[in-house]
């Protein structure tokens, strides 16, 4: 897979909430109660706050995000960092963090952590879920690097 991931099912599970099936094979029931905000008149996702109309809510034909009626949709870039992020995974944005955090480009990442560039890349640019084993490397990378500073 070397695209970003897509929604292949998506089913309303509560209020603000959706269970989303990832082309990646992971599961997220994903909250969207903080990424909505608070009902604000001129906002076009006030009506995202109504029960009835929340539960309209479905996959677009080719996974690329969620729709309700009226054009209301959500992309699924934003909707699978956000799962991943309740769920205690790594995000692309927490892997770019990383490596400016430490001055690193796409070889010397490789190089930090034992992989290759490619998989850095494909990280980086979000067409890879990032496994824990990785991120936990470039967690035992910086504290390394800070103990030898």
């Amino acid at each position: 897979m070397n695209q970003a991931p897509r929604i292949e099912t998506a089913t309303i599970t509560g209020p603000f909430q959706i269970e989303i099936h990832w082309s990646t094979g992971e599961v997220f029931t994903t909250d969207l109660k903080d990424l909505i905000g608070p009902p604000r008149k001129e906002d076009p996702f006030c009506a995202l706050h109504d029960p009835a109309f929340f539960a309209q809510g479905h996959a677009d034909d080719w996974g690329d995000g969620l729709n309700w009626p009226g054009g209301l949709d959500l992309g699924a870039d934003r909707l699978y960092a956000l799962g991943r992020k309740q769920a205690g995974l790594p995000t692309r944005e927490d892997f770019i963090e990383w490596m400016e955090r430490n001055n690193l480009s796409l070889s010397r990442a490789a190089e930090a952590i034992g992989m290759t560039r490619r998989m850095i890349a494909y990280y980086k640019n979000g067409s890879r879920p990032i496994p824990k084993t990785v991120w936990l490397a470039c967690i035992g990378y910086e504290v390394l690097e800070r103990h030898a500073a």
